[in-house]
């Protein structure tokens, strides 16, 4: 089965609040097999809507990633990140 990224593009309105987001987030997509492997660092944006905070995480598989989205610990931790920003969230699929 191929493995999955998790990309969020992201504009936080309000830091305090995300903080949260993000201290509770990591444990529920680590719960669920997901790896970061880039957290806010350094980008280009070369087309489209510019977001300063970018996020990619490897999960074992598509159904993993979007499981941990919709599980118990992962909704809890986005009730902090609603109204804290903007974000574009997608699941896809790595080529086996």
């Amino acid at each position: 089965m191929p493995s999955a990224l998790w990309i969020a593009h992201v504009e936080v309105l309000d830091p305090e609040a995300y903080g949260k987001y993000a201290v509770a987030a990591g444990p529920a997509i680590a719960a669920h097999g997901g790896v970061f492997l880039a957290r806010a660092t350094r980008y280009v944006q070369l087309e489209g809507n510019d977001r300063a905070r970018n996020v990619v995480a490897r999960f074992p598989s598509l159904e993993a990633a979007v499981a941990c989205y919709h599980s118990d610990a992962y909704q809890a931790a986005l009730a902090h990140a609603k109204g804290a920003s903007v974000r574009d969230l997608v699941v896809v699929e790595e080529n086996a």
